[in-house]
């Protein structure tokens, strides 16, 4: 079942799989209910159950990046609810449905602000609403209990997973140009209140240089 994870986001857990790690898409509620990513092919019936318990229909799409979680389920939801869809302007597409939008680091979509931070991939990006307090992690950032920590916390996704972990990390500088108060992650445990005071003690740990290591 969806939850309200902060107000007027719902999180949809599409899927937990036997470790208990889960996937997720959000649905934001507002002018335009927009849902933010789409699952896996196979857990859109999920999905669908999830959005059709909020009482909201999405008429708009946003992916953040092009990883199959994310983007599997883009055809159905085009197919069910008629939405437009915006896409990183990076992504390579392989749907029967082509983005109606592409969008690029700085643009406005809706209440939010697109903010380019390649490294788990190269079109990743990461959506913040400073109006809402709300930042969409996307894969930028996981919850630290996927890696074993305690739950609170926000860490970079894990390098397996990275076309380039270094600047994974050093990309989440970026983040912190905004005001936020709750990071919404897709695996892992999102962080609903003083999120940006969490983020900035891990990018700026003590001692941290002014320059990478060469």
């Amino acid at each position: 079942m969806p939850r309200e994870i902060v107000p007027d986001v719902f999180d949809i857990t599409v899927r937990t799989d036997p470790t208990g790690r889960r996937y997720r898409a959000f649905l934001v509620d507002g002018e335009v209910p927009t849902l933010f990513d789409a699952g896996f092919d196979d857990t859109t019936e999920a999905l669908f159950d999830g959005i059709e318990a909020t009482g909201l229909r999405p008429e708009r799409l946003v992916i953040t990046h092009g990883d199959y979680d994310h983007v599997g389920g883009f055809d159905a939801v085009v197919d069910r609810y008629g939405t437009e869809t915006c896409v990183p302007e990076q992504s390579e597409l392989d749907t029967d449905h082509a983005a109606d939008n592409r969008y690029g680091d700085g643009d406005r979509i809706g209440a939010f602000r697109a903010i380019h931070v390649p490294g788990h991939s190269p079109d990743h990006h990461v959506l913040v609403s400073e109006r809402r307090g709300v930042l969409l992690a996307g894969d930028a950032l996981v919850g630290a209990d996927l890696r074993g920590f305690p739950e609170g916390y926000l860490l970079p996704h894990a390098a397996v997973y990275a076309t380039d972990h270094g600047a994974a990390e050093l990309n989440l500088d970026r983040l912190l140009d905004w005001e936020f108060d709750a990071a919404l992650v897709y695996h892992g445990s999102s962080v609903t209140e003083d999120a940006r005071r969490v983020l900035d003690r891990y990018v700026n740990f003590p001692g941290r240089p002014p320059e990478p290591a060469k």
